[in-house]
């Protein structure tokens, strides 16, 4: 039996079966636990959340003080499903605020889910859905904002916030390849997942800023089937997570791991894992090397013979744009900017924020330019250190702020 209560009737020994409310307002990345921390109780209290369902079968009912009558609290035996709502489109710069947020709590989840892992504890595959649905979400309103944020990671967040980018670069790419709502939230999940077997590889492995010896990268390479154990030992994995899990390394040519499957024998959510995680891979800041820039990454990819299925790479630079978010391009006239968003009509024909003049070899005022409503076009992708620039990306994450 599940019962709604007030936030101040909570006590220790209470099931908490859900929050009624968003789940950026409330101070955990799960529900479904047993209070046994007083903290958790002032942490909810403190929240903008008023009030909670518990399962009075699984922990505490209210208590009830002497000679006071029991208050009517609305009782029910499951919950329905939740109500979606139609998101809306968003601006960059209206999205990414939130987007930062979602951001942040992902990767807490993930870091959770990781140490729970490592602890030996069963993992809740579950647990994360709420967390796939607002990511899910953030992609729909807009989806260059999020998917650019979680690029955005330092070497030794990588690990955490890598998975919260595949996630949502998995959920844009289902949305492209015209796949149904709930493909699309099962492919984010997968993509949250696939990398879970790393909670088994030695952090100082991981980690390491140099090359890994032969033993060390063996030790990585078994992560797909690591994954893919804990998920099929836990609770709530759908068969198409534990698959991603094992098969995002697979090759379509079949020279990948761990099987070695070609083709169509690698599921179509796989071979999605595979461009994702490559991807979110090469653009990010690793403990060895600094990432490369989207639109680099993506020339490079595209020269990868076998590695890729060429449908699903299609479709994976369509839902980016040939120059993502991030992108240093050199326009016609000689100005050098960064890609802020994707146009509405073209690929090639993104929103420009322009900072640096090659002619005059100075920075200018930053000013951006809608190449769609513009006569400028992009004569060719940039490498920053050419120019002496650092630091590319304050020019189109300064929204964080």
């Amino acid at each position: 039996m599940l019962k709604k209560i007030p936030v101040e009737h909570v006590r220790l020994g209470m099931h908490l079966q859900a929050f009624c409310g968003s789940w950026l307002e409330h101070p955990f990345w799960r529900t479904k636990f047993i209070l046994t921390d007083p903290a958790d109780i002032v942490l909810i209290r403190e929240s903008a959340i008023r009030e909670v369902w518990i399962d009075i079968a699984k922990g505490q009912d209210v208590l009830v003080q002497a000679g006071a009558a029991e208050e009517n609290f609305e009782t029910v035996e499951t919950l329905p499903p939740p109500v979606r709502q139609l998101q809306e489109k968003a601006t960059f710069a209206n999205e990414v605020k939130r987007a930062s947020r979602i951001v942040e709590k992902g990767r807490e989840a993930v870091v959770s889910m990781f140490q729970e892992a490592r602890m030996g504890k069963a993992i809740e595959a579950d647990a994360a859905a709420p967390l796939v649905e607002e990511i899910s979400n953030s992609v729909m309103r807009n989806p260059g904002a999020l998917i650019s944020l979680a690029r955005l990671k330092t070497a030794d967040d990588y690990t955490y916030l890598h998975s919260v980018a595949v996630c949502a670069l998995m959920i844009a790419l289902a949305r492209k390849l015209g796949l149904d709502e709930q493909e699309t939230r099962e492919a984010g999940m997968a993509g949250l997942l696939h990398d879970l077997g790393k909670a088994g590889v030695p952090l100082e492995v991981l980690n390491k800023p140099g090359k890994l010896t032969e033993e060390e990268f063996a030790l990585v390479k078994r992560h797909p089937e690591q994954g893919y154990k804990l998920l099929s030992e836990g609770k709530g994995a759908s068969q198409a997570s534990m698959d991603v899990c094992l098969h995002h390394h697979e090759k379509f040519d079949g020279s990948g791991y761990p099987e070695g499957l070609a083709g169509e024998n690698i599921s179509l959510l796989a071979r999605m894992g595979a461009v994702c995680d490559v991807y979110d891979a090469i653009t990010s800041n690793r403990p060895y090397k600094a990432g490369w820039d989207p639109a680099e990454s993506i020339k490079r990819m595209a020269e990868w013979k076998g590695h890729f299925d060429p449908v699903v790479f299609q479709a994976f630079v369509k839902s980016l744009g040939i120059y993502p978010v991030g992108s240093l391009v050199r326009l016609e006239s000689g100005k050098l900017g960064v890609v802020t968003e994707q146009g509405e009509q073209s690929l090639l024909k993104p929103k420009v924020k322009v900072f640096f003049s090659t002619k005059s070899q100075a920075y200018i005022k930053p000013e951006t330019i809608d190449l769609g409503r513009s006569a400028e076009k992009i004569a060719g992708r940039e490498d920053a250190e050419k120019w002496g620039i650092k630091d590319v990306d304050r020019y189109w994450a300064a929204e964080t702020a």
